[in-house]
């Protein structure tokens, strides 16, 4: 199983970015698919998480209201569409594929991808 994450850059207050998460080897048809993030000097906090089963999206509430996770099973691939973002949104942010079908701790994630940093500031 191998996971990509892709799209972070150096973006304003207030911007948006779209992460992906491109997946091979894991078929999402059940388990699920989250996003993570670790800041500087911080531990790596779950921030959004899509159940292929279910089809539930759960988001962190720093995050909610501005971020959507979605995928895209044509393209074995999962976004993190992020608006509004903040300058506490910096982080190096990292995609996670779960074989658990409603995962609820980081340690059922068995696969992850490198992280994309992401920069907000002006």
């Amino acid at each position: 199983v191998q996971l990509q994450a892709s799209g972070g850059g150096l973006v304003q207050p207030g911007g948006s970015l779209r992460l992906s998460c491109a997946y091979s080897g894991f078929t999402l048809s059940y388990g699920a698919i989250g996003w993570f993030r670790q800041a500087p000097g911080k531990e790596r906090e779950a921030i959004a998480c899509m159940t292929a089963a279910v089809g539930d999206q759960i988001y962190a509430d720093s995050v909610k209201g501005r971020f959507t996770i979605s995928r895209d099973n044509s393209m074995d691939t999962a976004y993190l569409q992020m608006n509004d973002l903040k300058p506490e949104d910096t982080a190096v942010y990292y995609c996670g594929a779960s074989e658990v079908v409603i995962p609820t701790r980081q340690s059922h994630y068995e696969f992850w991808g490198q992280g994309t940093l992401v920069t907000v500031s002006s």
